[in-house]
């Protein structure tokens, strides 16, 4: 690696790790609106039932995502994807609209009208600007909503079976190699691209991650998968929104501790090979939940 590439290479990881610290600051700060507005994914936080039912979800959508991608009807889980954006969308724009706008017809038609917007642009041109835009926004809400919606010690388990579920998924199933190939090929905002190069555009990629790891080249950019944001940012909306009393401070802890595990992360995933991000991210936000408390 020369030192140009090493530069754009350093550069690209540091844009990647401010995602984190945006992504779970700005739902820390949405966490309240969200409450406010009863944008939750469960009614009781304490019920470990919750468990169940998102992993439920999870396995069914993606099984149903995998066998259309097997029979090549990638448009349709375009459409899919595209569609559960949208209904997102909706609901980080309503309870955010609902803070100034008091009519609740007016503020849904124009959560409405923005998300259709953001539709639009995703159609019309899905650069990697747009789809990181987007993406944004989604994850965002997606831990504010979730995040609000559990307790610490729920969350915690949450965050452990996912660690073992993308570590199957990369490792011995694969599955998720083939998903990441899917959305990067439909251009969804379901992974932050980070360019590693001026001038690269998401739209003109038509080669596979599989293609690109079994030719050896060169990746002109860096993914992420939004759920690696997610999961680990759930804790510290969790320890913010349940600890009355030093909830901020511990959730900046669990921020910090995934950091350091997206920093052990990248130094696996700079010699080349994909990697399960969330065992490295999920087991720093935990270690910084605990350290932050003992």
């Amino acid at each position: 690696m020369d030192k140009k590439t090493k530069a754009t290479d350093i550069l690209a990881v540091l844009l990647m790790g401010c995602l984190f610290v945006i992504v779970d600051l700005l739902a820390l700060l949405v966490a309240g609106p969200f409450e406010a507005a009863g944008a939750v994914a469960f009614e009781n936080p304490n019920d470990p039932m919750n468990l169940a039912y998102f992993f439920l979800i999870l396995i069914v959508f993606t099984a149903v995502i995998l066998l259309i991608s097997k029979f090549r009807k990638k448009q349709l889980i375009r459409i899919i994807f595209l569609g559960a954006t949208g209904m997102l969308s909706i609901y980080v724009f309503y309870p955010l609209l609902s803070t100034f706008v008091p009519n609740i017809w007016l503020t849904l038609g124009l959560s409405t009208a923005a998300a259709t917007i953001l539709l639009v642009m995703l159609v019309k041109n899905p650069e990697w600007y747009i789809t990181d835009a987007v993406a944004i926004l989604t994850g965002v809400g997606a831990i504010a909503m979730l995040g609000i919606s559990l307790n610490i010690l729920i969350t915690i388990v949450l965050l452990v079976a996912m660690s073992v579920y993308d570590a199957l998924s990369v490792y011995r199933t694969k599955h998720m190699i083939d998903l990441a190939d899917t959305v990067i090929d439909l251009k969804l905002p379901v992974m932050f691209v980070i360019p590693k190069k001026r001038g690269y555009s998401l739209v003109k990629e038509t080669k596979s991650l599989k293609e690109k790891l079994r030719k050896g080249e060169e990746r002109e950019a860096f993914f992420l998968g939004v759920g690696d944001v997610v999961f680990p940012g759930l804790l510290a909306v969790s320890a913010f929104h349940n600890l009355a009393s030093n909830g901020l401070l511990i959730a900046l802890s669990v921020i910090f501790g995934t950091l350091l595990g997206f920093i052990i992360l990248m130094r696996v995933v700079m010699k080349g090979k994909p990697q399960p991000g969330l065992p490295y991210l999920c087991t720093g936000a935990i270690l910084g939940y605990l350290a932050a408390n003992y």
